[in-house]
């Protein structure tokens, strides 16, 4: 278990922990020697071989008093990606872990995606005989609706592998940002990384969470939210939700949890005079 917020375990599904892409490619506007600052702000987030920052893509499981609740589902397997390294993986990492928090596919209530890109929803379905079909059968799968209107029009294969399948199935609920599910989970609006994006508030008495998201990739960003990311669709309106998260967070003191932060991914976001900053729990 990663930790608790009141009585809500939220677990880890970690699916891949490795090197990524350059940081010269993943913040363009970041200058030319991103990758010794990041590695200053936040020590072995560069892989020293290859110079790539190193990108964690997992998901979390929230185990609510009322419900069971998947965050994002990773790349999953079978899927077709333009990374080579996400391409038709065949991986049993991210069931494995499931298991480990002691939960069937069977036994989840809500998928939450905070957006529909290739890493977030993987695991949303699944192959069997040749056909896609949602990997958790009783779930109820919330999806951002300015999302899902964008995404259908691209008719991506992430689209039709991952997303139209599970709408095909009449388990996708497109929602709207601040909606609700039950008295714990909040969907706070983050868009710019994609339309609809959303962060995952969790709340249980005086204690409180936020689950990022892509709002941001990298807890040097903290330091920088000024610093774009290659795949935000409005580079300009991801930093704005950037720092207004920041913000939120740094005023209520809520443990925060890096969709891809470099393990182990959780601390605390303060403020300064004239900006924030990232401390490890």
């Amino acid at each position: 278990m990663l930790c608790k917020i009141g009585d809500i375990e939220i677990w880890r599904l970690l699916e891949i922990n490795g090197p990524f892409l350059d940081p010269l490619k993943l913040f363009p506007n970041a200058g030319p020697d991103v990758s010794a600052r990041i590695e200053k702000l936040v020590p072995g987030a560069i892989d020293a071989e290859t110079g790539a920052m190193i990108l964690p893509v997992q998901g979390f499981l929230l185990k609510t008093p009322d419900h069971v609740v998947l965050v994002d589902g990773c790349v999953g397997n079978d899927k077709t990606a333009a990374l080579p390294a996400w391409n038709k993986r065949q991986d049993g990492r991210f069931m494995a872990a499931l298991t480990a928090a002691g939960v069937t596919p069977a036994q989840v209530d809500f998928v939450l995606c905070t957006h529909l890109h290739t890493d977030h929803v993987g695991w949303n379905t699944q192959l069997q005989d040749g056909r896609w079909v949602p990997t958790f059968p009783n779930a109820k799968y919330l999806m951002p609706s300015a999302d899902e209107a964008v995404f259908r029009a691209t008719a991506s294969d992430t689209f039709t592998e991952s997303v139209l399948p599970v709408i095909e199935a009449g388990q996708a609920e497109l929602v709207q940002a601040g909606h609700t599910l039950g008295d714990y989970i909040t969907l706070m609006p983050t868009p710019g990384h994609t339309p609809g994006h959303v962060s995952i508030g969790i709340k249980h008495g005086a204690t409180q969470a936020v689950i990022t998201g892509d709002a941001l990739h990298t807890t040097a960003q903290c330091w920088h939210p000024e610093w774009h990311f290659s795949f935000d669709m409005d580079a300009d309106l991801a930093e704005t939700s950037r720092r207004q998260l920041l913000e939120t967070a740094s005023e209520t003191h809520a443990r925060i949890i890096g969709s891809h932060f470099k393990l182990p991914s959780i601390g605390h976001i303060g403020a300064t005079g004239d900006g924030f900053f990232w401390t490890d729990d």
